[in-house]
């Protein structure tokens, strides 16, 4: 065996693996790039947890809701309800369709480009991007907070 052959006997695509990575590394370098001379010379801890916060809750939306998955049909194949308003799913496919599938319905795994908008935009349009994570970080909290009370309710 040689080359990719080698790394599994099950069906992994690399390549598709390594356009995905160059793809994030190109706009994210390329964005960082083109915003150089805006850069801070260091985020402000409150932006970055506005950013972790908002990241957690667009990426869980993206690879989890319900209503998503309309997005993520065209990779992922249903198999059922995994928790408060969210499904669990599979990749399918191969080569591409199963990479894009494997980030679409990883929150960890898309997480990483939705937190490279976020840092990018505050960069970019700060007031624009602060009002949206703002918005989903007060949506993080409204769904703890009615976890919360789903838990303190009696059975």
């Amino acid at each position: 065996m040689s080359g990719t052959s080698a790394y599994s006997d099950e069906h992994r695509p690399l390549a598709a693996y390594g356009l995905l990575t160059a793809a994030f590394g190109a706009l994210f370098g390329g964005g960082a790039a083109a915003l150089h001379d805006r850069l801070p010379e260091r985020p402000s801890a409150a932006d970055v947890a506005l950013a972790g916060v908002a990241t957690y809750k667009i990426s869980r939306l993206i690879a989890k809701d319900r209503v998503t998955s309309v997005l993520r049909a065209p990779f992922t194949r249903y198999e059922g309800e995994s928790g408060p308003s969210e499904v669990s799913e599979s990749p399918r496919g191969r080569g591409l369709r199963l990479a894009l599938g494997e980030l679409l319905v990883c929150p960890y795994c898309i997480g990483q480009w939705v937190a490279g908008a976020m840092a990018l935009g505050q960069v970019a349009a700060p007031r624009t991007t602060r009002f949206v994570a703002g918005t989903f970080a007060a949506y993080a909290l409204a769904d703890a907070l009615q976890m919360a009370h789903a838990e303190a309710m009696p059975s």
